[in-house]
């Protein structure tokens, strides 16, 4: 169910059809096209994979909109001002894309932060009409995290405003998630986790949270909570390998399984697993080449691969390898950069590992910089991740910042 662009005359640069019936829409975007790369400015093509479309107004990163129609052919047309080459559109999986389709929310100036291993996310619940503080436009979400201006943060996690209680000790709650760089992505493992925290923080008793979050749903189990440290688990679904499961063109990866070679920015062949935990992953395994596991080497090799032209809605990526019975990781994380833990990041290792034969299935240790986390990989490929949380601040954005917010429209 894609749409595989071709030019129909030369006024237009993109026509396309579906041999599926979608939706019927049109997609218009200002400015050019400067490169496939995930970010602010840029055009978002994503590779060959089907896509969900709403029924209402959506939005690719406040620069895209999509209007659509029920129970027609797919017929996109793309509209730019400026000089673009011929191109394929092939339009974004609900899934894999870095920016999630819809309305930027309004949110609340009240926010929760707290840290798994020194990736801190800051919480702030969604709320309707006057009640608005602020919207999570990009700017104003780079604003909000940044270390020096705003409230220093790894990132944002939105709680919709469908949030219920079922119980005391089950919630039900639907969530977004934004990078410092104001870029909406999937999921993250220690984000979901701060959530968690965060709900705890409101019922105690609480201990069991199913999210919906990036196209699917996860469920959290709050474990315990020892002077506000608390011990969180994710069951964060079902791996995915393989080229497809990243978003990946074509020619990127050589070889038919696990692990694939990448030829790096010096010519150099990597040994690398493409992993989706529900976002991207592109793990280097560094255990055959010991000079690669270091920080020199992920200043290099994460911006190459995380922009990396064939993997047009961008990836996570990370230097691994196994010692002792555990794992080791080095991680660049996609809209963000160099980063101290991520729970995705050591699902992906720890999944890369255990396909490789570098480590077991089962329970395995993931050591970052900020320290370790546990991840259960079954052989089916379904993980498990738990770790602590501590908690931080909660507090409520003062007049200063607010004012260099855009404003509420």
């Amino acid at each position: 169910m894609c749409c595989n662009g071709r030019s129909s005359d030369n006024k237009s640069p993109l026509a396309g059809h579906c041999d599926a019936g979608l939706q019927l829409f049109s997609l218009f975007a200002g400015g050019t096209l400067s490169s496939h790369r995930a970010g602010r400015n840029t055009l978002q093509i994503a590779p060959q994979c089907p896509i969900r479309v709403h029924p209402f107004k959506l939005e690719f990163n406040d620069l895209l909109s999509l209007r659509c129609t029920r129970g027609a052919m797919c017929w996109p047309k793309m509209h730019f001002y400026g000089d673009i080459p011929k191109l394929a559109f092939l339009l974004l999986h609900m899934t894999d894309p870095t920016v999630y389709l819809g309305t930027r929310p309004r949110l609340s100036k009240r926010f929760y932060k707290a840290h798994g291993l020194g990736n801190d996310y800051l919480v702030f619940e969604m709320v309707d009409g006057d009640q608005a503080s602020w919207v999570a436009t990009p700017e104003n979400v780079a604003m909000a995290c940044d270390p020096h201006r705003g409230l220093a943060s790894d990132g944002l996690v939105v709680v919709m405003s469908d949030k219920s209680l079922r119980s005391p000790a089950h919630a039900v709650v639907s969530l977004r998630m934004f990078n410092p760089d104001g870029s909406e992505f999937q999921r993250s493992g220690n984000g979901l986790r701060v959530l968690a925290a965060y709900l705890s923080g409101l019922e105690p008793r609480l201990s069991v949270i199913d999210a919906k979050v990036g196209g699917g749903k996860v469920r959290i189990h709050v474990h315990s909570m020892i002077d506000g440290t608390f011990d969180i688990s994710v069951e964060m679904g079902v791996a995915r390998l393989g080229p497809e499961a990243i978003g990946a063109g074509s020619t990127l990866l050589h070889g038919e399984s696990e692990p694939y070679t990448l030829i790096g920015p010096e010519g150099e062949k990597l040994e690398v697993v493409p992993v989706s935990v529900g976002n991207p992953h592109v793990v280097i395994l560094a255990d055959s080449h010991g000079e690669l596991f270091s920080e020199k080497r992920l200043s290099v090799l994460g911006p190459f691969i995380a922009s990396h032209p064939d993997i047009p809605a961008g990836t996570n990526v990370q230097l691994a390898r196994a010692q002792h019975g555990r794992g080791h990781a080095c991680i660049w994380e996609r809209g963000v950069g160099r980063t101290a833990a991520s729970g995705t990041s050591s699902c992906a290792v720890a999944v890369a590992l255990a396909v490789t034969g570098a480590l077991p299935f089962g329970v395995v240790l993931i050591e970052m910089p900020g320290g370790q986390l546990s991840v259960s990989v079954h052989n089916s490929l379904e993980i498990t991740l738990r770790g602590p949380v501590t908690s931080v601040m909660s507090g409520t954005i003062e007049a200063g910042l607010l004012a260099k917010f855009e404003p509420v429209s």
